[in-house]
């Protein structure tokens, strides 16, 4: 954001130097970039009266002119009349102009940044000897204009007071005596009105006038000028007939527009030129130079239409329609979402909304009857369609910190004026103003009355201000501030420019960058040290790390984002995933749906880097369209997953996964009731079809799913480069949270355990899982007080044409107080057996 010192001293007095004001805006409104000092730029310029222009004896295009600078340049050659003699190849030089001169010994201005500036001197052209040079627009860096001269008309009104005559520095009859800080954008970000010279303006004299000196200099506000303070009364205004439409309200909360006939489209006055120039834009003409200036003094974009090119004398808002598109002022073409705000005539677009106008559109020099827009758009719906299309514009830049509605009005009548003043311009229509639905257009604040205390404001920035005071610094920037009626409270509006003011806690932060947060005490505010409380889901997680740490495996952190072939090739729908519309990278397009494709996708390169065992995990979240809160926000899904490989091994890894899922259950005291159930894809669990149905288990806690433990398909395998003996588990943090218990401590016993085996015979669909949870359930009825017993696979032998198979358990039974005897431990397994028989029966001939 460049910021013109000149303007600023137009509204507020500067009373310190360019690098104590620099010290000042850093520490209490924003960072600056760099500071250029146009004065230096354009110290040398001078203007001159051309008295004659005669055609050089030897060359058709050049002209010998004799120039009146009023004896201002020293050090330069003379006739006896004390003018200068300067060769000038303009075609539009003449006797009795005003032109910029650039003596011997000046810079050229265009040339003012080069490594090598080019510096004029006396030199002779063609036999005569020229005195420097009478500057072009590209030559002083104002223009790119170089088929003749600068010509200055003496009458022309500037809002400067350096008289025009022959010795007058150009700069300063044209306001290039100025020093431009340039701010950096994002100290801006949530003050739409600090991207306007007037709102930098109303700031710096803010800072500049400090804390109150006493009651009697609370008062001291910064004063705007007329035509933005005061809520203009518009004419009717009649000529031209218009028709205006805000079809989409809700994206667009004001749309102004009004319709001027008898333009005259031509140059813009210098000064105005000038000013554009010196705060980084480009002049074009003068009715779309108005609108470029009102949007850098007030930060509020505006547009110009040719109103003979609009169809069916219509101007509307709309949203686009899929797959249409547009031509912009760029040259460029765009095709158009449903999400993107379009500026529309009678037939069809003519821009797009916030970002750029519509080359069908644009002034020209034939344009006779203008419509200016004045409007506020929806900032993130302008942000996303800027982004969406790669257009960044100065509108834009404006329009996505989010303008006040409020001053759309006030604007409007400026630039109305302003276009009257310099082109000509007469109202031809009623001024339309059409609401959105975000309130009232004639409220005086967008933030309402807002109470707070003197306490409430000291307490958090350590600070001890009296009510008084913090008043009087509100009110400098306009603020409306006043008492309660029993005083203990103070009353704060904020004024209708402001869109940043909601809670008393932005009244806070106000106050402590205008009283300067480097004059706050540097001590910690008064805190309880009493402990805070533990956060349940931290520990969670800070105990699952431990575990799987201690368990061999290693964390790692992916990014939540993925590209859409991670997800094709985890066997997961790219459709079921959210795509984000500003991507960091095109690698990071969806918002991952579970995290287990995140681990896969770093195996690879591990096993390249030469680990050939090991085991990673990751603590993190996913999405998916179709599960939403009460809201109707994306639900978060936490959970804990991981991935095992080893390169060197063979057989199941479903095992081994098993391993790391039983370790980290019995960290949280759930061992003991782990059950596992065949894994079933189907539409509740299709994103995590990168587990094969048979080689994958449910892992149920006390009835309740909690996750998957299992190993890869072949073609996820494949597809992700995996060495055959992987496997890994999902388990759900929001379900381990609430199903964990504390662990409970059991003296080992001094006497020896007894082991049995058992074999049984069982239909051959039975399954190891179904026989090992019946083993439990019957030992948890039978076993004897202070006795506990620990069931381990021993073997399971089904022949190749048998329809019956033989599991084998390993059952070791301990006491706490007595050595137990066989025929006790017998006593469980004949439980087991007969339990086994009753449930799972053999038929005879089997």
């Amino acid at each position: 954001m460049k910021v013109s010192l000149n303007i600023v001293k137009q509204y507020t007095k500067v009373d310190l130097s360019v690098d104590e004001l620099v010290s000042k805006l850093n520490q209490q409104l924003g960072g600056v970039e760099q500071v250029t000092d146009l004065a230096d730029k354009y110290k040398d310029a001078v203007i001159v009266r051309v008295l004659s222009a005669v055609k050089h004896d030897n060359a058709d295009k050049l002209s010998v002119c004799i120039v009146d600078d009023g004896g201002a340049v020293a050090d330069v050659s003379r006739d006896q009349a004390g003018h200068v003699q300067v060769v000038c190849g303009a075609p539009n030089v003449r006797a009795d102009m005003f032109a910029v001169w650039l003596p011997p010994k000046s810079t050229v201005p265009a040339s003012y940044e080069d490594k090598e500036p080019f510096v004029l001197d006396v030199r002779e052209i063609r036999g005569v000897l020229s005195n420097g040079m009478l500057a072009a627009a590209d030559e002083l860096a104002i223009g790119t204009d170089h088929e003749g001269i600068i010509e200055i008309d003496p009458s022309e009104w500037r809002p400067y007071t350096t008289e025009l005559k022959p010795g007058a520095s150009f700069a300063a009859a044209y306001g290039l005596d100025d020093t431009i800080i340039d701010i950096e954008n994002k100290m801006f970000t949530h003050r739409p009105d600090c991207f306007g010279q007037l709102g930098v303006a109303r700031e710096i004299s803010a800072i500049l006038k400090g804390l109150p000196a006493d009651s009697n200099d609370v008062d001291t506000r910064f004063t705007n000028p007329d035509w933005y303070w005061v809520k203009p009364a518009f004419e009717p205004g009649k000529g031209l007939e218009l028709k205006v439409f805000n079809d989409v309200p809700d994206r667009t909360p004001r749309f102004m527009a009004v319709a001027m006939q008898a333009v005259a489209v031509g140059s813009s006055p210098l000064w105005l030129r000038c000013a554009l120039v010196a705060l980084g834009s480009k002049p074009i003409n003068n009715v779309v130079d108005i609108t470029n200036y009102v949007m850098l003094m007030t930060a509020q974009p505006t547009h110009a239409y040719d109103y003979d090119k609009l169809r069916g004398a219509a101007l509307g808002v709309r949203m686009a329609k899929s797959g249409e598109e547009c031509s912009l002022l760029n040259g460029k073409s765009y095709v158009l979402t449903e999400d993107d705000i379009v500026i529309v005539d009678g037939e069809g677009i003519i821009g797009l909304g916030g970002v750029m106008g519509g080359g069908n559109s644009e002034i020209s020099a034939e344009t006779k009857n203008v419509v200016f827009e004045c409007a506020t758009f929806d900032m993130y719906t302008v942000r996303k369609t800027s982004m969406r299309h790669g257009i960044f514009t100065d509108a834009v830049t404006r329009f996505n910190k989010g303008q006040s509605r409020l001053q759309n009005d006030r604007i409007l009548a400026w630039l109305m004026t302003f276009a009257g003043q310099l082109s000509h311009a007469e109202q031809a229509s009623a001024v339309f103003d059409l609401p959105g639905n975000t309130g009232q257009l004639d409220d005086v604040s967008l933030s309402g009355e807002i109470p707070i205390s003197a306490d409430f404001i000291n307490a958090r920035l350590g600070s001890k201000l009296e009510q008084w005071q913090i008043g009087g610094l509100l009110r400098r920037t306009n603020f409306a501030s006043y008492p309660s009626d029993d005083k203990s409270m103070l009353l704060v509006t904020a004024p209708f420019w402001r869109t940043d003011i909601e809670l008393p806690e932005d009244i806070v932060e106000e106050v402590g960058r205008l009283y300067g947060f480097d004059k706050l005490p540097r001590e910690l505010p008064m805190r309880s040290i009493k402990p805070a409380a533990q956060n349940p889901s931290v520990v969670l997680k800070q105990r699952i790390r431990h575990s799987l740490s201690r368990a061999g495996a290693n964390e790692v952190l992916t990014y939540s984002f993925v590209h859409e072939n991670v997800l094709r090739r985890a066997g997961q729908d790219p459709a079921d995933a959210y795509r984000l519309g500003n991507a960091l990278s095109p690698d990071l397009q969806y918002y991952r749906l579970t995290l287990i494709p995140s681990l896969l996708g770093q195996v690879h390169g591990n096993v390249k880097a030469g680990h050939d065992s090991f085991a990673l995990f990751e603590i993190g979240k996913g999405h998916t369209k179709d599960q939403l809160d009460d809201a109707g926000l994306p639900k978060e899904f936490e959970c804990v997953a991981s991935v095992i490989t080893d390169k060197r091994k063979t057989g199941a890894a479903y095992y081994q996964a098993k391993r790391f899922v039983e370790e980290l259950l019995r960290e949280f005291g759930l061992r003991a009731s782990v059950t596992y159930e065949p894994f079933v894809l189907d539409a509740m669990t299709k994103k995590a079809a990168y587990f094969a149905p048979g080689r994958t288990a449910s892992i149920i806690v006390d009835g309740e799913r909690i996750g998957r433990v299992g190993e890869f398909t072949p073609t996820v395998r494949q597809n992700f480069k995996l060495p055959d003996y992987s496997a890994g588990f999902e388990l759900s943090l929001t379900k381990l949270l609430k199903l964990q218990r504390p662990h409970g401590y059991v003296p080992l016993s001094r006497f020896p355990h007894v082991t049995q085996d058992i074999s049984i015979k069982l239909p051959g669909e039975v399954s190891y899982g179904d026989v090992y949870q019946l083993a439990q359930r019957t030992l948890a009825t039978t076993l004897q007080p202070d006795t506990t017993a620990h069931i381990v696979p021993f073997a399971i032998y089904q022949p190749p044409e048998g329809a019956a198979r033989t599991i084998s358990l390993r059952i070791e039974v301990t006491h706490t107080d007595r050595t137990l005897t066989e025929a006790e431990v017998t006593g469980y397994l004949e439980g087991i057996a007969a339990a086994a028989a009753e449930a799972y029966p053999v038929p005879a001939d089997v």
